[in-house]
């Protein structure tokens, strides 16, 4: 099995509470953090959903109203393995 690498070596985390529950979504995307907060803002703005889809092609769609709060975030690509000083 293999996953489809970012050629940027960095992702965008987004961290998007719901309302009326303690549940949070986690998702990471290939988008610049200034594009999730376009898209964020846009939906928020038309009252339509926020969709977005994350690096392995799954698409996640929220419903404005839900919303409580977003938290985007720049991360740098993971390495695996052991590091000398």
């Amino acid at each position: 099995m293999s996953t489809k690498k970012n050629t940027s070596g960095a992702t965008t985390e987004v961290r998007i509470g719901i309302a009326d529950t303690s549940q949070e979504l986690h998702i990471e995307c290939e988008l610049t953090p200034e594009q999730v907060i376009e898209a964020v803002t846009a939906a928020l703005d038309s009252g339509k959903s926020l969709s977005l889809t994350d690096n392995r092609g799954r698409q996640t769609i929220i419903a404005n109203n839900k919303i409580s709060f977003v938290e985007v975030g720049q991360s740098a690509e993971r390495k695996v393995g052991f590091a000398t000083a």
